[in-house]
């Protein structure tokens, strides 16, 4: 029996060794997901901490239950959102410089800013520092998940980026849990200043990751031949029709889950006055709901396609958001468990999709682009949700997510304009531009 750790040479590619799923460079990256999700989620699942910390909770209105007003969240959220355009020219720089050295570094300061925002004296300084470290964690996820589909073959291609999902579920998940049960004892304070845990866990996971041969050999190249590499988000003129098309895709898919998985946690704890033990049952319960998904669309990805894949999950998630939001406990126990699900299946079709249309040369770039789309689909739809959501002194969530979700299903098209790349290498669908 083969050693899952032994490299996989590719057919047809001469030079390049590829290596497994299962490699321990490919979980070095998904541990470096991990670490970001844990630093990343944590504005979202102590928001209703921190509107109560720094709000008024009196009363009946939305105001006085959630402690600041829907819109106040939703432009605190949509700032946090905005931050993570920062990650750009970060992740453009790993196509210069390497993979290994943007992680390392883009995850480690990420973390200390998380730290810091343990000390915000109120809403807007939380707002502030806590953004100071979105750009860098929204980084090392997307220069995670390039470095995973560059280390692998196709076969091999999308259960690794369904390891990196699940690194940033479990990052997530772990701090969601952490809050849900400890909220009392700790406070959103003491949560934030757990994320000495994963600070530490770089120092070893660093150990691990390697820069993928597909890097080494085109950066080789490029030296060689003596033109520059791309950075700051540069991308050559060949892709720019391509890259619009993805990015248009990733756009839509950001304004459902953006509103659907920021407003989750305040909405809960904070308008259906659901306990912190129950948001924390949930949690744990969504993971295993994750997990299925990502098998099932690591399945999926490789035998029904990408494009249908990613079509079908979208019309899914869109779905599951307006039953989440739709004003009963029910909805939400149902609607959020099945939107994980449904959210978890796309993201090995598209995080291989995404990677496997661009050459090396610029594949980082693209992952920055895809961010600051991502950015802007969340931020139209946290501000779209949060002004919908609030109808004088009650919360419409069902005419919020309505609005909101329903009308991103006509993007779903967009698939039909990009090639299908199951079962081929990012070399054949781009060939002849390393």
């Amino acid at each position: 029996m083969a050693d899952p750790d032994d490299p996989v040479e590719m057919t047809g590619f001469e030079g390049l060794r590829l290596h497994r799923w299962s490699d321990k460079r490919v979980v070095g990256l998904a541990l470096m997901a991990m670490c970001s999700g844990f630093g990343q989620f944590g504005a979202v699942a102590a928001l209703g901490d921190v509107a109560k910390s720094f709000g008024q909770m009196t009363g009946g209105t939305f105001v006085q239950q959630a402690g600041l007003s829907a819109s106040e969240l939703g432009v605190g959220l949509a700032v946090l959102r905005l931050a993570s355009i920062g990650a750009l020219p970060l992740a453009g720089l790993a196509d210069r410089i390497g993979r290994r050295p943007v992680l390392v570094a883009t995850c480690a300061l990420g973390l200390v800013f998380t730290m810091a925002a343990a000390a915000s004296p109120g809403y807007w300084w939380f707002v502030v520092i806590f953004a100071l470290g979105r750009p860098l964690l929204s980084a090392t996820n997307a220069v995670a998940q390039v470095g995973a589909a560059e280390e692998t073959a196709s076969s091999d291609r999308a259960r690794a980026i369904a390891l990196i999902a699940a690194g940033y579920g479990v990052g997530a998940g772990l701090i969601a849990v952490i809050h849900g049960l400890g909220q009392s004892a700790l406070g959103f304070r003491g949560v934030f200043l757990l994320a000495v845990v994963p600070l530490a866990g770089v120092y070893y996971i660093r150990r691990w990751l390697v820069e993928p041969d597909r890097f080494t050999v085109t950066a080789g190249t490029k030296t060689t031949a003596g033109r520059s590499t791309p950075m700051l988000g540069a991308v050559g003129r060949a892709f720019r029709g391509r890259l619009l098309i993805v990015v248009s895709l990733v756009f839509a898919v950001s304004v459902i889950t953006g509103p659907a998985n920021s407003f989750f946690f305040v909405y809960a704890q904070n308008v259906l006055k659901v306990s912190g033990v129950v948001t924390s049952i949930m949690v744990v319960v969504a993971s295993v709901f994750g997990l299925v998904g990502l098998l099932v669309g690591r399945w999926l990805a490789d035998h029904l396609g990408r494009r249908p894949t990613g079509a079908l999950m979208m019309v899914a998630m869109s779905t599951f958001g307006v039953l989440t939001y739709s004003g009963s406990r029910t909805g939400l126990y149902v609607g959020y468990e099945f939107g994980v699900l449904a959210a978890a299946t796309f993201a090995p079709a598209a995080g291989a999709f995404a990677n496997e249309l661009f050459p090396t040369s610029v594949r980082a770039s693209v992952a920055g682009w895809n961010v600051v789309a991502g950015v802007l689909g969340a931020v139209v739809g946290l501000v779209v949700f949060g002004a919908t959501a609030q109808v004088g002194h009650r919360f419409d969530g069902t005419r919020a997510g309505i609005i909101t979700f329903l009308p991103i299903l006509a993007a779903t098209a967009l698939f039909l304009a990009l090639p299908e790349t199951m079962g081929r290498e990012p070399e054949e669908v781009s060939p002849g531009r390393s």
